[in-house]
């Protein structure tokens, strides 16, 4: 078996469209057998629709193409025991687990005192607790295995103060400190932590959000603050597959604490 995860298992969530679902395809490409997971169930407080089991069912498709084995279940990254149901059974079926991609996250737009606390709570949970559950459930599965990588997706909103994205914003540099904090701990057991940090993705979330356009004009100052320094508005999904897997091969064997920015020089502005 040839590639640069050849003979891994790649435990991803948020796996049915986007981002997940190419990290989930991009790792397979490279020889990886995954477990993927998505909440298959909408947010009343999200403007726009999850994905779906025709979603989840398709990335399935594309891995099994690729002649990589897939195991896939619905499991919300809020509920630590259903993520740890998931992660185990997926781990029973494939006999291990290697690389760990904290994914799945939601997004709302609105300014601050728009902000309700349904709209807070449902983006921590989700953006922040769910990658805790995730890195949580899987760790002992990587120090079973003697080592492994765990790569958290974070945001340029990890890194500087977007406007009209509060939690979001809140939720994605916890995402930094949590992340640092497990390099730390579980360095011991040859498990890296990374963050990745995109810019803007052409996802079904980004595409989803809408408004932040009239908001801008409340304070046209703070439109600059989402330009990219490189001339491009939004990267490819592939984009920051590439990056996941660079942090998840035996290249980045000593890299680990990194904010691994894909923005086009957004946060450089």
């Amino acid at each position: 078996m040839t590639g640069r995860v050849a003979g891994k298992v790649a435990f991803v969530t948020g796996a049915g469209r986007g981002q997940g679902r190419s990290h989930a395809i991009r790792l397979a490409e490279e020889g990886a057998d995954i477990i993927a997971v998505d909440i298959l169930e909408d947010y009343a407080t999200v403007g726009y629709g999850m994905s779906t089991e025709s979603d989840l069912a398709e990335t399935a498709k594309a891995v099994e193409a690729l002649d990589r084995r897939i195991v896939t279940a619905k499991a919300d990254v809020r509920d630590a025991a259903a993520l740890k149901a998931a992660v185990d059974e997926g781990v029973a079926q494939l006999g291990k687990l290697d690389i760990v991609c904290a994914n799945a996250g939601i997004c709302t737009v609105q300014a601050w005192d728009e902000v309700t606390p349904q709209v807070w709570q449902d983006t921590l949970d989700t953006n922040l607790t769910g990658v805790w559950n995730t890195m949580v459930v899987a760790a002992p599965h990587l120090i079973a295995n003697g080592g492994g990588s765990i790569i958290c997706t974070s945001s340029t909103a990890g890194i500087k103060g977007l406007p009209f994205l509060a939690p979001y914003v809140a939720a994605k540099h916890g995402v930094v400190g949590i992340a640092r904090s497990l390099a730390n701990e579980l360095a011991r057991h040859h498990i890296r932590v990374n963050t990745v940090h995109p810019t803007g993705v052409e996802t079904p979330m980004l595409q989803g959000l809408g408004g932040l356009d009239p908001l801008i004009t409340r304070d046209p100052n703070l439109g600059g603050i989402f330009v990219n320094t490189y001339p491009i508005e939004m990267v490819q999904p592939r984009d920051i597959s590439n990056a996941v897997l660079f942090l998840a091969s035996d290249e980045a064997q000593y890299v680990t604490g990194l904010e691994f920015t894909v923005d086009a020089g957004n946060t450089i502005r």
